[in-house]
């Protein structure tokens, strides 16, 4: 995401080294400023590494999931067969904390579950929920971290509070509205 006006720019949850996020910043003529992950999984941090090389963009993470960024069975890379290691954070993603990216205004939401520090991030009237909130579905509980009580807790009392009328972009799968999963969402009934 990136402000047109300033060219700042933060790429959110960088899945895997590749060129794609690249030619989107070039194409764009974008400065990256941040690497926001919203929690430590290795499908959500793979791409840290190779982003912090090529910018002096700062990496924040919410600190509850710090530890995943540096050490492969936390971040449940080491069961891949392929280690993932990420630079460390630069700076943390704390609730209520507003993050500038040009004249974009990045509010953290802090939805644990998923993971112990995952977090929604919202802008104007879009979420990025990471993997709290999908499209007729909530994230997995059952990894090392999560729990069910806490999942549907961050979802009812800190998404579903919001707007209705937001959208919301998953880290996986397809984008919806709070209000389709208000009223669709078989994991929220």
């Amino acid at each position: 995401m990136g402000c047109n006006r300033t060219k700042e720019a933060a790429v959110i949850d960088p899945a895997e080294e590749n060129n794609v996020i690249l030619t989107q910043l070039e194409n764009h003529g974008f400065h990256l400023k941040y690497i926001i992950n919203t929690h430590g999984h290795t499908d959500h941090i793979g791409g840290n590494k190779m982003l912090k090389e090529k910018f002096s963009a700062r990496l924040l993470i919410h600190r509850l999931d710090e530890a995943m960024l540096i050490d492969s069975q936390k971040n449940l890379s080491f069961y891949t067969g392929i280690s993932v290691q990420s630079p460390p954070a630069d700076d943390y993603l704390e609730e209520g904390k507003n993050i500038k990216v040009g004249s974009l205004d990045i509010l953290v939401i802090h939805t644990p579950g998923h993971s112990p520090g995952s977090v929604s991030l919202k802008v104007d009237k879009k979420i990025f929920t990471g993997d709290t909130l999908f499209a007729n579905g909530i994230g997995r509980t059952d990894l090392p971290g999560g729990s069910l009580s806490e999942i549907n807790h961050s979802i009812k009392e800190k998404l579903m509070v919001l707007d209705s009328s937001c959208e919301i972009l998953p880290g996986h799968g397809p984008s919806s509205t709070l209000k389709r999963e208000i009223e669709n969402n078989p994991w929220l009934h």
